[in-house]
């Protein structure tokens, strides 16, 4: 089967499962950034509990292979009577697995906040809080705008693990199967998969580029 004939058959499926990766890309991304600065403010917190908690759990979720933490959420919570439909645990792996990276490049972005900014802060009576919300968090998001480009493209390539559920609509990987158990794709289902991945990529590497010129912080 050509790829023409592929996409005269298929290219609705296709479309429905970018739309769906895209869909899934943005939902899990929203939250991977606020429960990277969550885990973050933990990890830089006074409190040694906070502290302790926080690495941990970027230690868990940054070393468990995907599929394996799929397998939990999906299969192994309703045991434990928490059951959730398949695109949430997808959603809910992604952000897991994600928020464990963020949180590695916002401790990169708050290393290369000078300390004197720190110090100059506590001497005008500031609070932790404060100096969080106003300069530690701020100058850490403007400094990490090309790594968490990075991991916004992790996070979309994660959604694949959509393939390894019944998931409704399918994502680009799963809509390969689908083809595949259909027709004689071979090769060129693939292509056309990877090539919708590589455009997404491509434009959020663009506009990345963009951001981070216009907010990055010259030293």
């Amino acid at each position: 089967m050509g790829i023409s004939e592929l996409l005269g058959t298929y290219g609705n499926k296709y479309l429905q499962g970018l739309l769906a990766t895209w869909s899934m890309t943005a939902v899990s991304f929203v939250f991977v950034m606020a429960l990277a600065v969550l885990v973050t403010v933990a990890r830089v917190s006074p409190y040694r509990p906070l502290r302790v908690a926080g690495d941990l759990y970027v230690q868990v979720f940054r070393n468990i292979p995907g599929v394996a933490l799929l397998i939990i959420i999906a299969y192994a919570l309703p045991d434990l009577g928490l059951v959730l439909d398949w695109r949430t645990c997808v959603i809910a792996t992604t952000i897991l697995l994600g928020s464990a990276f963020g949180s590695e490049n916002f401790m990169s972005g708050i290393n290369t906040i000078g300390v004197g900014q720190i110090e100059a802060a506590r001497s005008i009576g500031l609070s932790f809080t404060q100096i969080i919300r106003r300069i530690v968090v701020p100058q850490a998001l403007r400094t990490t705008v090309l790594p968490m480009t990075n991991l916004l493209i992790a996070v979309m390539l994660t959604t694949a693990l959509g393939s390894q559920v019944p998931l409704s609509p399918q994502e680009l990987t799963g809509v390969v199967s689908y083809v595949n158990t259909r027709a004689t794709g071979g090769i060129l289902a693939f292509l056309i998969s990877a090539l919708c991945y590589v455009g997404t990529a491509f434009v959020i590497s663009l506009v990345g580029n963009r951001i981070d010129k216009r907010v990055r912080i010259l030293r």
